[in-house]
């Protein structure tokens, strides 16, 4: 069965513009600009039929899809769609010693360690096996054709990944930003990037 998935980062939280770690463990709302960016992708988007919408479990990916959610669309929360864990970081300001512990791992990701994570925090190995899980789920429902997906920054870069058959290593070859969109379609064997990093609809805010 063929579908098309509309990927969506969630939009801005006054943590993202603090700099604060937010990964699977923080749960902060959308600030006003989060809210615009929401409003913009809806009038943007709104005219797609959507028949499903999925988001994980945290309350800036539903808040970013509430216009939608108001049309009626069914929905599911999905906690394999949930950020990346990232331990000992989460809720902290990203300062000196925060920065660099990111940078070493994620450029030990880049070298093909993908095993590792921030002490308590999860490896993008592990959010695979969560996101494989969540995929499988959506790829079984046979009355889904069209499918609006929102999540997470980090997420999205290892998801687009592993469904389009490139290494995980190269997940920060994949931009992304509030509200930035990929659509993929799905042709019962493989997934093809058909929209790459669209933020068309920002372009006046």
């Amino acid at each position: 069965m063929r579908k098309t998935f509309y990927f969506i980062r969630h939009g801005q939280t006054d943590l993202n513009l603090k700099g604060i770690v937010q990964g699977r463990g923080v749960d902060s709302p959308l600030n006003e600009t989060g809210h615009k960016q929401a409003q913009a992708f809806y009038e943007a988007f709104n005219n797609v039929p959507f028949d499903k919408i999925y988001t994980s479990t945290l309350l800036r990916t539903k808040q970013t899809v509430k216009p939608f959610l108001e049309q009626g669309i069914p929905s599911e929360e999905l906690v394999g769609l949930d950020e990346i864990s990232w331990g000992i970081y989460e809720g902290k300001e990203q300062d000196h010693t925060i920065i660099t512990g990111f940078e070493e791992v994620v450029n030990s990701w880049r070298e093909g360690n993908l095993d590792l994570s921030i002490e308590q925090g999860e490896s993008p190995n592990q959010l695979v096996a969560r996101q494989q899980q969540a995929i499988s789920h959506m790829l079984q429902q046979q009355d889904e054709e069209t499918v609006l997906v929102c999540m997470h920054g980090r997420a999205m870069r290892i998801l687009l990944c592993h469904l389009t058959n490139v290494s995980v290593c190269l997940m920060d070859d994949f931009p992304h930003t509030n509200t930035a969109l990929y659509v993929l379609e799905y042709n019962g064997r493989y997934f093809e990037i058909v929209d790459h990093y669209n933020v068309k609809h920002l372009e006046n805010l």
